[in-house]
C-alpha cells in the first residue's frame, strides 16, 4: 500500500515540478529580455504642398498677336501717258529706294513740243496785248478830242480785254506744259520699298493707271486685338491718338525668323476706338521705328511677319502670385496656421493669367498657404505641410 502511494506521488509531483520550473524559467526570460518601445499610430492627416507668402511688384502686361503692316502705303500712278524709256533698278519687287529717287521716266518729246507751242502762244498773246493796249490808248486820246465815236472806244476796250484773257490762257498753258513735262519723271514720294511692280522699259503707260505698289520703311505698324477687360491693366484711352504729355505704352514684339527667336521694341501710338460688339475686342496700333534697320544680327521687321506682342502695362505693388491650384471654392485660399490646421480666407483677386493668380488683398506676408486641392476640407482640419518653392520665382 505504501509503495502504491509513493508511486502515485511520483507521477503527480514530477510533472508538477517540471511545469513550475518551466513557468519560472519563462518568467526569468521575460524579466531579463529586451523591452519594446511603444510607437504611436501613424497620423492620417493629409500631406499638402505649402508656400510662404511673399509679396512682389509686378508689371501687368497683355499678350496678343498680329501681322506687321507698313504705316504708309501708296500706288505709283503716272500723271501723264507715254512710253517708258528708263527705269530705276530698284523698281522691282522688294527693291529699296530713297525719297526723291527717279523711279521711272516717260518719253518727254511730245511734252517738250507742247511746252514750245505754249511758249509760242504766250509770245503771240503778249504781242496782241501790246497792240490792243496801244489801240485802246489811241481811242482814248481821240475821245478826249471828240474825234472818236463811242462804238470805236468800246471795240478797242473789248479787244484789250480779249488780249488780256488770251495772255492768261497762254500762261496757264505754259504752266500745264511745264508740269506735264516734269511729270514724265516719276520720283519716289518717300523712303521705302517696292511691294509689287508691273511695268517695263518700252511699255506704254496710261495716265491714272497704277504701275507699282510702294510702302514706306520709316515706321512699321501692327494692329493688335485686345479684349476689353485687358484695358483695365494697360490704361489705354479709347480716344484714338494718345496724349503727347503721357508716355506711350511700350510693346515688345517677338517672332521666330531663320530658326532663331528675335524681338523688337515699339510703342502703342493709338487705339481704333471701336469695340466689336460680338467679340468684345478692340484694336490698338503698335509702331516700330526703322523696322528694316538691322543690328546685332537681328533681322528686319519685315512687312507680313506674324509676331507675338507683349504690351507692358502699369506696375502693381504688394501683389501675391499664387498658382491656380491654391484657389479653393468660393474664391478662397487655405491658410495653414502654427498648429498645422487650416483657416479659410477670402481674397481679392486682381487678375488670373494662365496658371498664375494675382492676389492684392486677403493674404499677409509670411503666412503659409496651402497649394494643394483638398476635397471635403473643413476649417481647423489638421494637415502635414511640405514646403515648396515660391510660384513666382524661377
Amino acid at each position: 500500500m505504501q509503495v502504491q502511494v509513493n508511486r502515485m506521488l511520483k507521477q503527480f509531483i514530477l510533472p508538477l515540478s517540471i511545469v513550475i520550473g518551466g513557468v519560472g524559467l519563462a518568467a526569468v526570460i521575460i524579466a531579463t529580455g529586451p523591452k519594446l518601445d511603444q510607437i504611436p499610430p501613424p497620423s492620417n492627416a493629409p500631406l499638402v504642398r505649402a508656400w510662404e507668402a511673399a509679396s512682389q511688384t509686378v508689371r501687368l502686361s497683355s499678350i496678343t498677336h498680329g501681322a506687321v503692316l507698313p504705316r504708309t502705303e501708296s500706288e505709283l500712278i503716272p500723271e501723264v501717258s507715254g512710253r517708258v524709256v528708263s527705269m530705276n533698278p530698284s523698281l522691282v519687287s522688294g527693291g529699296f529706294f530713297t525719297r526723291g529717287d527717279i523711279l521711272l521716266e516717260i518719253d518727254s518729246l511730245d511734252y517738250e513740243l507742247a511746252l514750245e507751242q505754249a511758249r509760242a502762244s504766250l509770245a503771240a498773246a503778249n504781242s496782241e496785248l501790246a497792240n490792243a493796249r496801244k489801240a485802246h490808248e489811241r481811242q482814248l486820246d481821240l475821245a478826249n478830242k471828240q474825234s472818236a465815236s463811242e462804238s470805236q472806244r468800246d471795240d478797242a476796250l473789248n479787244r484789250l480785254q480779249l488780249a488780256r484773257a488770251s495772255l492768261r490762257e497762254a500762261r496757264a498753258k505754259i504752266s500745264r506744259a511745264e508740269r506735264d513735262l516734269a511729270r514724265t519723271k516719276i520720283t519716289a514720294p518717300f523712303e521705302g520699298r517696292v511691294r509689287t511692280e508691273h511695268v517695263d522699259i518700252g511699255q506704254f503707260v496710261n495716265r491714272g493707271v497704277s504701275i507699282a505698289s510702294l510702302y514706306a520703311t520709316d515706321f512699321a505698324e501692327v494692329r493688335l486685338p485686345l479684349h476689353d477687360e485687358e484695358l483695365a491693366f494697360l490704361q489705354l484711352p479709347l480716344t484714338g491718338l494718345l496724349g503727347e504729355s503721357a508716355p506711350l505704352p511700350k510693346v515688345i514684339l517677338r517672332a521666330r525668323f531663320a530658326g532663331k527667336q528675335h524681338q523688337w521694341e515699339g510703342v502703342i501710338v493709338r487705339t481704333e476706338g471701336e469695340l466689336d460688339p460680338q467679340t468684345r475686342m478692340i484694336n490698338v496700333v503698335a509702331q516700330v521705328e526703322a523696322p528694316y534697320k538691322t543690328r546685332e544680327g537681328r533681322p528686319p521687321l519685315a512687312v507680313g511677319l506674324f509676331v507675338e506682342a507683349e504690351i507692358l502695362g502699369r506696375l502693381e505693388n504688394n501683389v501675391y502670385v499664387v498658382p491656380r491650384s491654391a484657389i479653393q471654392a468660393n474664391r478662397q485660399v487655405y491658410i495653414i496656421n502654427g498648429d498645422n490646421r487650416l483657416e479659410f480666407r477670402d481674397i481679392d483677386i486682381l487678375r488670373i493669367l494662365d496658371e498664375d493668380v494675382y492676389v492684392r488683398a486677403g493674404i499677409e506676408a509670411g503666412e503659409i498657404i496651402c497649394l494643394s486641392t483638398l476635397n471635403n476640407a473643413i476649417e481647423g482640419m489638421l494637415v502635414r505641410p511640405i514646403a515648396e518653392e515660391s510660384p513666382g520665382s524661377s
